[in-house]
């Protein structure tokens, strides 16, 4: 015969630690997805507020043999609004530059990202230009110095050159009436 052998069980505190560590870190987990999700996407943060506009020098569409600079706007408060011929949701925010520019409460420089000049030329003609001059930004080169994501994106310029606000994604009359405009008017005062 061979002896038997007792069966030696964990500690009752041992059981319920190995249950309870799984338990905790799939809690937290779904605590920080739970916040992630209350978060709006169009609240993206850019390491470019309260920095000076990065700086470029590009053709402008209009006039290809012309050049633009930030510098040119040095002393007024303005917006680029980043644009493209391809891009649905600029056709959506669209009315409201041309409402706005009409205003005169801020002028606007288009920024026309990756697009034919022919095609954002047309664009313009039928929708209606809001700005005071547009730049081509073909290759997409000076849109990575901005942390442009894609169009329509939009960024508050003050008298310095210095980036106050992005918004990512189209211009809503809430955006416009309760950010943008109220941020203008301080930083114009």
């Amino acid at each position: 015969m061979t002896p038997s052998r007792a069966v030696r069980r964990p500690p009752r505190g041992a059981v319920a630690w190995k249950f309870l560590v799984p338990l905790a870190l799939f809690a937290v987990l779904v605590a920080f997805l739970g916040i992630g999700l209350t978060r709006d996407p169009k609240n993206l943060p850019s390491p470019l507020i309260d920095k000076p506009a990065p700086a470029f020098s590009l053709a402008t569409l209009a006039a290809p043999e012309r050049v633009m600079t930030p510098a040119d706007m040095r002393g007024k408060v303005w917006l680029l609004n980043v644009w493209a011929s391809w891009c649905a949701a600029c056709r959506i925010e669209h009315p409201l530059m041309v409402e706005l520019a009409k205003s005169g409460v801020v002028p606007i420089v288009g920024f026309n990202f990756k697009d034919d000049p022919q095609a954002a030329r047309r664009w313009l003609g039928e929708l209606g230009d809001p700005y005071v001059v547009s730049v081509t930004d073909r290759d997409g080169r000076v849109g990575i110095e901005y942390g442009v994501y894609g169009a329509p994106e939009t960024f508050l310029v003050d008298r310095d050159g210095v980036i106050r606000f992005k918004q990512v994604g189209p211009i809503t009359p809430e955006v416009l009436r309760d950010r943008i405009l109220p941020l203008v008017r301080q930083l114009q005062g």
